[in-house]
């Protein structure tokens, strides 16, 4: 065994956590280089979304990988997306995050758009927090809002779990929720004694790379959805086989308003969710506390 596996076995999950799949080998390989170049494995991991990235500037001691070294990452042509890895401490807690992802509508495949979440697992991560920009769907929800993802309605209906079992298909169609209970109370906490406006809510996951039509905010809000994007179901899908605990959060960027002449873009989409930063740092720093064995303490 060579040095850099035997870094990244001790920086690894627990021999006794059990995985129902386990990433491909050549994410176990992708993180076996990341420890070799001077990065670490974590216990909590965060999807920085659209406008967020700037979010990973803030932990201690930090590193940061380019995708492309992995040779594993794909290369993200999003607005708002970096395509970095990067990690450090928060709270004495190791924490690795993704700034940005790639998406299906990108022109890349189901199994590419796991490849975050299975690296991450293979740096030892237990917890996920996945972050979107997204569009809000209520009449009553206001721009920079945080809406703590409770289920999802996938609009897409692809493989999501083909990269990581020939099992996992079977798997999910077995399973009816994929975000961890506890986790979602305790992103609401925090969220609201960080001073953010937050409520829970069903994400809608549409393929793009438009924005929705007024006939489609529509049929929407008859789904009973709260939040439109075109990102995260992939990932919480991989994520849940992969044995993680997972949360998600969307910050609403715009609300659909089917009656009224307004237009969205990429810039105005990355501008909001920039605004709605540090309602998100409050719910990466609750997470920090919970896998440290701590009660969550606001603003200190």
């Amino acid at each position: 065994m060579d040095t850099a596996t035997a870094t990244l076995d001790r920086a690894g999950p627990p021999a006794a956590v059990r995985r129902p799949c386990r990433p491909r080998a050549d994410a176990e390989a992708a993180a076996a280089r990341i420890i070799a170049a001077g990065g670490r494995g974590g216990t909590v991991a965060v999807v920085l979304g659209t406008g967020l990235g700037d979010l990973a500037t803030r932990l201690g001691d930090a590193w940061s990988i380019p995708g492309a070294d992995t040779r594993w990452l794909m290369p993200s042509t999003a607005t708002g997306h970096a395509g970095n890895i990067v990690g450090g401490t928060l709270r004495g807690v190791e924490i690795v995050m993704l700034q940005g992802r790639v998406h299906g509508y990108e022109g890349f495949p189901p199994e590419t758009l796991t490849r975050g979440v299975e690296l991450l697992t293979a740096l030892g991560v237990r917890m996920l927090l996945v972050t979107n920009a997204a569009g809000g769907l209520r009449p009553d929800m206001r721009t920079g809002e945080l809406v703590v993802v409770t289920d999802h309605i996938d609009l897409v209906r692809k493989h999501w779990a083909a990269g990581i079992a020939p099992t996992a298909a079977g798997e999910s169609r077995r399973r009816s929720g994929w975000y961890d209970p506890a986790l979602v109370d305790l992103a609401i906490d925090a969220a609201r004694r960080s001073g953010a406006v937050c409520r829970r809510g069903v994400y809608a996951y549409l393929s793009g790379p438009s924005y929705e039509t007024r006939a489609e905010y529509r049929m929407l809000r008859r789904y009973a959805a709260d939040v439109v994007g075109m990102s995260t179901v992939p990932e919480v899908v991989a994520a849940g086989l992969l044995g993680l605990k997972v949360a998600a959060c969307s910050v609403v960027t715009n609300v659909a308003r089917p009656d009224a002449a307004t237009q969205t873009d990429a810039e105005d989409v990355c501008r909001a969710a920039a605004d709605a930063a540090e309602g998100v740092w409050a719910l990466i720093s609750a997470f920090a506390d919970h896998a440290a064995g701590r009660t969550p303490c606001g603003s200190c």
